[in-house]
């Protein structure tokens, strides 16, 4: 028999979501500690919803518990990099592929890239550019899939915020973003997958040169 997921607190949801938001647009950095009294002060609330969300952030990946240094987030590098994105390189395009041969609307992939392009700070432009990609592979008929993508998107998304804060590359990106789409709308589903595997590939290799993934060895 299938169980069914425990509904999380609103309080504790609450409070996931805010921290989430701090370590993906880069208020909380990587390796930063984060105290549960100070938190709990923050966000209005007692120290048991604080802990619990930093329990789901910590099986999500964001977020490290350590016995002697407490809990801190997730520090980035070439390795957590390559793990990361070779699991998106190995899904994202296919899923996509699948996207676009089922003729899924890509209307809320073009509403993201509006978004990204009219951003006014990192922050939005980084949660836009998140929904894009999402919203490329969400629709592919394949529930599990799109789970499994949904898994590893907020520890991609650390990676980029640690990889633009050291190098912007905001331009490159979003017309890269605007080639996939156009394939896509194209109905090129080919084309499109390869332009984003592409994508994926480019950015880690220039964000993380150490992070060649196994099927890029030469």
């Amino acid at each position: 028999m299938t169980s069914v997921p425990t509904p999380i607190p609103s309080r504790t949801q609450f409070v996931l979501e805010g921290i989430k938001h701090r370590i993906l647009t880069g208020q909380l950095t990587p390796g930063q500690a984060l105290v549960e009294t100070e938190l709990a002060a923050q966000f209005g609330v007692s120290k048991t919803p604080v802990r619990e969300a930093l329990k789901t952030l910590a099986g999500t990946g964001l977020v490290v518990m350590n016995q002697y240094k407490g809990v801190t987030v997730r520090m980035v590098d070439a390795d957590m990099a390559r793990e990361v994105y070779d699991v998106r390189l190995l899904l994202e395009p296919e899923a996509l592929r699948r996207s676009v041969r089922r003729g899924s609307s890509l209307d809320t992939a073009r509403e993201a890239l509006e978004r990204a392009d009219a951003a006014t700070d990192t922050a939005q432009r980084s949660l836009a550019n998140r929904e894009f990609h999402r919203s490329l592979y969400l629709r592919c008929g394949n529930p599990l899939l799109g789970r499994m993508l949904d898994e590893v998107r907020d520890q991609a998304a650390l990676v980029s915020a640690v990889a633009w804060a050291a190098n912007p590359s905001w331009e490159r990106e979003a017309t890269e973003h605007r080639e996939i789409l156009r394939l896509a709308l194209d109905g090129d589903a080919d084309g499109a997958a390869r332009a984003l595997h592409s994508h994926i590939a480019s950015f880690v290799q220039r964000a993380f040169p150490g992070a060649q993934g196994e099927g890029e060895q030469e």
